[in-house]
């Protein structure tokens, strides 16, 4: 059921009670878990935070749980299946939902007494009408009773041809309407696609209640641009939120001169910006930055001799010396940063990358520290996503919650440069695969295999990678990528492609990722699962 009123339908329910937090691990539910927990402190409400990262972690962690909790907040986990099948909660357990992931499942939809989705309503969610999806059994039980009683026996014949020709209309019309119903959940359930930012959906909650801080602004923020980092939402879908969050911005950071020259130098100032769209460039070098961005990567084809050439023309259309652009950024000459922005964007033009600025937010803490919103992005996923081995999943994630905390800098600075050794080690993969032609066309999609000629249509054609997950049990992770366009409205329909597929085959594969694109994958039935798919997809 969908919450119409946050405030009344959830807060004030939850507010009296002690709750558990179930969090995903990605940036946007740690910055709306964040949110959450600033409200709850405000208003003394007792909880326990437990990270999740795929379905057999919130069962287990349920189970272990569920007699301690009446009431469960989900954050980016839980809409897009059936939270109860899954759960077997007993009937008096409530759970919230706040969760990005599309579409939402029918029977969370309409589940009235346990499932209270907190997602926003002007979103285009689509959901099929009830009684198209949902039909009353009581009905068709009157009808099948045989109401025998002492009639005559040409009576009783009569009504038996009767009810034998009515017996068959009613099957006919029930197969119809079976036949309508697949139809109708097919149309609804093909795509995976994700709606807004459920720290967005917080932060208007915080709003609501007038609690909100500036911080949780900044949070909002961070959890909208992990969604345009990630390539979740669509272009005009992120332009949109944008402009609901500067509203807020010059809300919260308006100031006048007198108290514009009177800062405490601990401040924290939000602004609105245009800045380009390279990675980290501000804490890296230039050079750095263009080389391990995946759109300027891709455009420049930097895995090939002519696609460092045309870097190489690039700089030199900027005029840029060579010296300046590999030296760290902060040490460039003043005069070239005044107006670098401008110079590259004309430059990216030329070379075709039309799309180089783009609307973002910065924070400065104080006069020293300046972040823009997709620094402090890839700063906290890769503390999550840590490959570091002091600590478990738990840890990387409370430190990556933590980073996003103004007192916590110096781990914020931490995940900066691990983020720089990540997109280094993406890029050298990824060019490790197209100069080794691991990247192979299977006629419908790509498909690259981690363990082991490219054309003009590869734009136009998904891809699915597999990487080796589990030497000791055999597995592969299948991750299923939608074709990048201009035009792209970012839905995957590889979820049910993918459910398809091990299904016609056998394959034995597992859904436990919270994005149904990514799977699991027994190592042997690969080949039979990749088959099904291509004649699936041709």
């Amino acid at each position: 059921m969908f919450v119409s009123d946050f405030r009344k339908e959830f807060y004030e329910v939850v507010q009296s009670q002690r709750v558990l937090l179930f969090v995903a691990s990605d940036v946007d539910a740690l910055c709306a878990c964040k949110i959450l927990q600033a409200l709850f402190q405000c208003d003394h409400v007792q909880y326990t935070l437990v990270p999740v990262s795929g379905w057999q972690e919130l069962e287990t962690a349920f189970l272990e749980h569920k007699e301690q909790f009446r009431y469960f907040i989900l954050i980016n986990c839980g809409a897009n299946v059936d939270l109860l099948d899954i759960l077997q909660p007993d009937e008096d357990t409530i759970f919230f939902v706040c969760d990005t992931h599309r579409p939402v499942n029918v029977v969370n939809v309409y589940n009235d007494t346990q499932i209270k989705l907190l997602i926003k309503q002007d979103d285009d969610l689509e959901v099929p009408a009830y009684e198209d999806i949902f039909r009353d059994e009581e009905e068709d039980e009157e009808h099948s009773r045989n109401d025998s009683d002492g009639s005559e026996p040409s009576e009783k014949r009569t009504r038996l041809e009767e009810e034998i020709v009515e017996r068959t209309m009613r099957r006919r019309q029930r197969q119809e309407w079976e036949a309508r119903r697949r139809d109708i959940l097919f149309d609804y359930e093909q795509y995976e696609y994700h709606g807004t930012s459920s720290a967005m959906v917080m932060f208007e909650l915080a709003w609501m209640l007038s609690k909100d801080l500036n911080d949780m602004l900044w949070w909002a923020i961070v959890g909208l641009t992990d969604q345009w980092v990630q390539d979740k939402i669509t272009q005009m879908k992120y332009v949109t939120d944008v402009g609901v969050l500067q509203r807020h911005v010059s809300r919260h950071n308006h100031r006048n001169e007198d108290e514009e020259n009177t800062l405490s130098v601990d401040c924290t100032r939000i602004s609105f910006e245009y800045d380009l769209r390279l990675a980290l460039y501000q804490h890296w070098s230039l050079h750095d930055s263009l080389c391990n961005t995946s759109y300027t990567a891709a455009r420049f084809k930097l895995w090939s001799v002519h696609g460092q050439k045309r870097l190489q023309e690039f700089l030199a259309d900027m005029g840029l010396p060579l010296k300046q652009v590999k030296q760290k950024f902060q040490a460039m000459d003043i005069s070239l940063k005044e107006n670098l922005r401008e110079m590259i964007e004309e430059s990216a033009n030329k070379f075709g990358m039309k799309d180089m600025r783009v609307q973002t937010f910065s924070i400065h803490f104080g006069f020293k520290h300046k972040f823009l919103a997709s620094d402090v992005v890839f700063a906290t996923m890769s503390l999550m996503e840590s490959p570091e081995k002091d600590g478990s999943g738990t840890d990387h994630f409370i430190q990556a919650l933590d980073s996003l905390s103004r007192s916590n800098l110096d781990k914020l600075y931490h995940g900066l440069e691990l983020a720089k050794k990540q997109l280094r080690a993406t890029q050298q993969t990824i060019a490790s695969c197209l100069c080794t032609n691991l990247v192979i066309s299977q006629g419908p999609f790509l498909y690259c295999s981690l363990m082991e000629t490219k054309n003009r249509r590869c734009k136009l054609l998904p891809l699915v990678m597999a990487a080796p997950l589990s030497v000791e049990h055999g597995t592969v992770t299948v991750v299923g990528i939608p074709p990048e366009t201009d035009s792209s409205d970012r839905k995957n329909f590889f979820g049910r492609a993918f459910e398809k597929a091990a299904e016609s085959t056998s394959s034995r594969m597992l859904h436990n990722h919270f994005d149904l694109s990514v799977i699991e994958l027994k190592a042997e039935d690969r080949s039979k699962f990749l088959d099904a798919l291509i004649s699936l997809l041709s």
